[in-house]
């Protein structure tokens, strides 16, 4: 199955607000989920089967790691945002320089990153021309489509 038909299953998925798709195209198969927002739960282990077992223990709560630049939700209509579903990398590789830092001028069509699907190392480039402001994504972090990667001004 080629990019493009998995770039409109995303999109299909995104706007009609669907939690799942299912496709099998001969031996392809491809599952596209979609994780609705909810509000964090508490876990709480179960308690032991023994008489003299501790009272349950409340887990920490599953929470999204900050972001390594925050930027105020105002620049986020300034936010390159990511293509597709993946994996975020800053460089071609581990012992290379990353394609882009804070503060560094950037032009369209620039590499900033790299997004790895199914396998695949996509090349994603800038929108548009001006200065990297902020860096939303930390290398090695799964990204979601629609998901904002860069802040450029």
């Amino acid at each position: 199955m080629d990019l493009r038909k998995l770039k409109k299953l995303i999109d299909l998925v995104e706007e009609s607000g669907i939690a799942e798709i299912e496709v099998t195209e001969g031996e392809e198969k491809v599952r596209i989920t979609r994780s609705m927002a909810a509000a964090p739960q508490a876990l709480y282990a179960a308690p032991a089967p023994l008489a003299h077992a501790p009272a349950p223990v409340a887990a920490a709560p599953v929470a999204a790691a900050p972001a390594p630049a925050a930027a105020p939700a105002a620049d986020l209509g300034n936010a390159q945002k990511s293509p597709m579903v993946g994996t975020f990398y800053r460089a071609p590789s581990p012992a290379s320089p990353a394609f882009v830092e804070v503060g560094q001028n950037v032009k369209a069509g620039d590499t900033l990153c790299i997004i790895e699907a199914m396998k695949l190392m996509n090349e994603i480039e800038a929108e548009k021309s001006g200065v990297v402001k902020a860096i939303l994504v930390d290398n090695g972090q799964p990204v979601e489509y629609g998901e904002p990667l860069f802040i450029i001004e």
